[in-house]
């Protein structure tokens, strides 16, 4: 046999072991999610908005982001900062107009970003027309919204709510009316009414709100709120009560209850189904990049596995795993394991998907809930692990919460989270030029700032930047095929997770939780490069170490090792 034959042979090989299963683009991607009042004010009134994301997005191509997904921005008379829509089609005045929406989806285009707007559902604001004429009666509007009469209390003569349901802010989830002279239902604010989702001119409604942001050009949507579209209804029309849950004692918590009739409803998978049916047949009419659904749903994986699909019909592409999101800053590596299990035993398991969010903004930040220095380990475990990832913006440098005063402007529990983006060791952080912004900075935003950490080797930024050049090597994009991936506890501290195109090229990223040092014996029989390594390491990219003999670990050290052939 001649060599040349011998070597197109060994190539065929070669090529049939690489051989993987084709991958869309949400599957692998690198997620962002911007809170606008707080990425760029471009006006200077201290709140961020459209013109300030368009000016930033060369920032996102710099980091490797693929898509960034947009917290509210229509029309909405902030009672939830933008949680509570008036009009699910107009962007609302604080963050620009229609326009400037445009110019900013054409110029996220031109760098191959994509654009996933917020799409919240479930409720409307009370001042939205729909709920006025709901409130009114006006024909088509009459069952808009869930309404019910109550339950008419003799000893009183008053009328009480139809049941014993909890909002999830405390307090009733029924509101009465005087002038209809009934009951809404609103599992979040009163002001927060909830739709009807057993109406079909509801659903139609809502697949005419997708409709006009697809047309626009927009890559996709997360919806918010998912477990919550349905309720329970008993057959005369009455709503059943919840039991007790056992989880305190005040009775207007919303954990004193176990939601089984307002949480995760039949009906809601099937309405995922719809949409997806919807989008599916979007993209059969005008081509072009698949169209995502991302699901915001703190459920069970099982029921965030029949949100994906059921073998027969397809759900959404992401209902978002929030398992790394319990960690703290006593977790070891085993917990950070059985974090992952949760998820892979059943997700991937059945539909070979993954997605991992570092944090949003209803959550401390890394930085608070694990440790400032746990932020890279994090950021890293996440980026290494199969499938997406999605980044609450800031938490890329290591941003943290900030104590917040209650103001006229707001006063949320969640504010800390929410505060602005630090852009550089400049007046405001570079975020504003007015003479004071929505929410305060934090007070160590001259060192936690992108400018500063572009410039410092080791830096949180540059280690997320190079955790997303890996995710588009050939060795984590084989995650699909046999073997392409695995994970593991080494000790009680030290984690690994291996990705591999299973011929020519090896990751290893092994990453220490705990504050001691760590020694690993012949971990297997190979030579490897240092690729990354972060601030408490004692190694440098370059060197090289014999996994046959043994790998020491500094405390809260991770670092990224890569054999090839």
């Amino acid at each position: 046999m001649s060599k040349r034959l011998l070597l197109l042979l060994l190539l065929g090989v070669a090529s049939a072991k690489t051989a993987t299963p084709e991958i869309d683009w949400w599957e692998n991607a690198a997620l962002y999610q911007i809170y606008p009042r707080s990425f760029q004010d471009s006006n200077d009134d201290g709140v961020g908005d459209l013109n300030g994301i368009t000016q930033r997005l060369g920032y996102l191509k710099e980091i490797g982001i693929t898509a960034t997904w947009l917290s509210p921005i229509f029309t909405s008379p902030m009672a939830d900062f933008g949680y509570d829509i008036s009009n699910f089609t107009e962007i609302d005045p604080s963050f620009g107009t229609l326009d400037d929406f445009d110019a900013m989806l054409a110029h996220a285009k031109s760098l191959g970003i994509k654009i996933i707007l917020d799409f919240v559902p479930n409720h409307s604001s009370d001042e939205c027309d729909w709920f006025k004429k709901s409130v009114a009666r006006e024909p088509g509007y009459e069952d808009f919204y869930v309404w019910h009469v109550g339950k008419h209390n003799p000893e009183t003569n008053q009328q009480e709510p139809p049941s014993n349901w909890i909002s999830v802010f405390g307090g009733s989830q029924w509101t009465w009316v005087h002038e209809r002279g009934e009951f809404y239902l609103h599992q979040f604010q009163r002001k927060q009414p909830d739709l009807n989702f057993n109406n079909p001119l509801v659903r139609e409604r809502m697949l005419e709100v997708l409709r006009f942001w697809l047309d626009r050009g927009v890559d996709g949507f997360r919806i918010d709120a998912v477990p919550h579209m349905y309720e329970r209804q008993n057959a005369d029309g009455s709503y059943p009560d919840e039991p007790i849950s056992g989880w305190g004692s005040n009775a207007s918590a919303y954990d004193y209850h176990d939601h089984i009739y307002t949480k995760d409803q039949p009906a809601t998978v099937q309405l995922m189904y719809e949409w997806r049916d919807f989008l599916l047949q979007y993209q059969a009419e005008h081509g072009g990049a698949t169209r995502v659904l991302l699901a915001e749903a703190y459920s069970p994986v099982e029921t965030l596995s029949a949100y994906f699909g059921n073998g027969q019909r397809q759900g959404t592409q992401l209902p978002m795993n929030f398992q790394l999101m319990y960690l703290n800053g006593y977790s070891n590596a085993r917990q950070v394991v059985d974090s992952i299990d949760y998820w892979m035993n059943t997700m991937w398991a059945q539909h070979q998907t993954a997605n991992w969010v570092v944090g949003n903004h209803d959550t401390p930040r890394v930085a608070d809930r694990m440790g400032a220095h746990k932020v890279d380990l994090l950021n890293v475990i996440v980026n290494a692990l199969p499938g997406a990832s999605v980044t609450y913006y800031g938490e890329e440098i290591g941003m943290s919460n900030v104590q917040t005063p209650c103001t006229e402007i707001s006063c949320d529990a969640r504010d800390g989270e929410r505060t602005p983006m630090q852009w550089s060791p400049l007046r405001h952080a570079d975020f504003s030029t007015a003479p004071s912004t929505w929410l305060p900075l934090s007070p160590d935003y001259q060192r936690f700032n992108v400018k500063t950490e572009r410039g410092v080797a080791r830096s949180s930024l540059q280690v997320f930047k190079a955790m997303q050049q890996l995710k588009r090597s050939a060795a984590f994009m084989a995650f699909k095929q046999p073997g392409g991936f695995s994970y593991k506890a080494l000790t009680e501290q030290v984690l690994q997770i291996v990705r591999t195109n299973g011929v020519s090229e090896e990751y290893r990223i092994v990453v220490n939780m705990g504050n001691r040092i760590e020694i690993i014996e012949q971990l297997v029989d190979k030579v490897f490069e240092y690729v990354l390594v972060t601030t408490y390491s004692v190694h440098r990219a370059g060197e090289t170490v014999d996994l046959n003999e043994r790998l020491v670990l500094m405390p809260y050290e991770a670092i990224v090792l890569r054999w090839s052939r």
